[in-house]
């Protein structure tokens, strides 16, 4: 069977209408202004584009919707965007504002049925469920999820969360790794493949790349969309580059 062509996805975390990126979960520094990202972004030639308001779920406040429809004047590329989306009219405002994507996390964790009902009204391909993870040993999967943006951790098994995420027919899991997430060590590859097995739906590799080794090896876990920051926002990589070396390896690109 042919593989699914890989998409390079910057991630711009927002906080406080500004991008930031933070290494855990925390240690937040600045990143830029996100439509200026966005535009940068796009002209590097990134497949899609994530905007996360890392601290509107925590601070119990809806997505900065102006700042989703400035981004999405100036993105030429799909964007999903995720972050304070806790029920349908939050859902509809955001992809009403130009979101091509809503990505929800700790909402969903809460009600699970809001899954069905987000498929059931904009279609599969348009949600995307985040799943935040740290290493448990304890659990079945080795695996916990943490919700409230990497705060709060649940006892839940990740890995039984993604299986039943699963059964709600989304288009796409994000599983980011809580113990991987901004320390450019690569990404968690037993997530990405817990989760693969886990689920039909498009899996995105999220937390910890600082190599372009470290893109290869999140698709061959199983991951078509390879999510990044740091490595972005600092220039450590740069997109032409990262897909030019995919390519000389064998990876079907976008």
């Amino acid at each position: 069977m042919e593989k699914k062509s890989v998409k390079i996805m910057p991630c711009l975390d927002m906080q406080n209408g500004r991008v930031v990126k933070g290494v855990q979960f925390v240690d937040i520094r600045d990143a830029g202004d996100p439509v200026e990202c966005c535009r940068a972004y796009c002209r590097a030639g990134a497949d899609e584009l994530a905007l996360l308001d890392i601290s509107a779920t925590v601070e119990g406040r809806p997505t900065m919707l102006a700042v989703v429809a400035k981004v999405a004047a100036a993105a030429t590329v799909p964007f999903t965007v995720g972050g304070g989306i806790g029920d349908l009219a939050v859902a509809a405002a955001v992809l009403k504002a130009g979101a091509d994507k809503i990505s929800v996390s700790s909402a969903a964790f809460r009600k699970p049925q809001m899954i069905a009902e987000m498929v059931k009204e904009f279609g599969s391909e348009r949600v995307t469920v985040a799943v935040d993870a740290a290493v448990n040993r304890a659990l079945p999967s080795g695996y916990e999820v943490f919700i409230d943006g990497g705060r709060t951790a649940t006892g839940a098994d990740a890995v039984e969360w993604i299986k039943k995420i699963d059964g709600y027919g989304v288009g796409t899991v994000l599983p980011t790794s809580k113990t991987t997430d901004g320390v450019r060590t690569g990404y968690d590859l037993p997530l990405i493949r817990k989760t693969k097995a886990a689920t039909s739906a498009e899996v995105v590799a999220s937390g910890g790349a600082g190599t372009l080794e470290h893109f290869y090896e999140a698709w061959q876990a199983g991951a078509t969309v390879l999510l990044a920051a740091s490595v972005f926002h600092f220039n450590v990589i740069a997109i032409p580059d990262l897909k030019a070396y995919l390519k000389g390896r064998g990876v079907p690109v976008a």
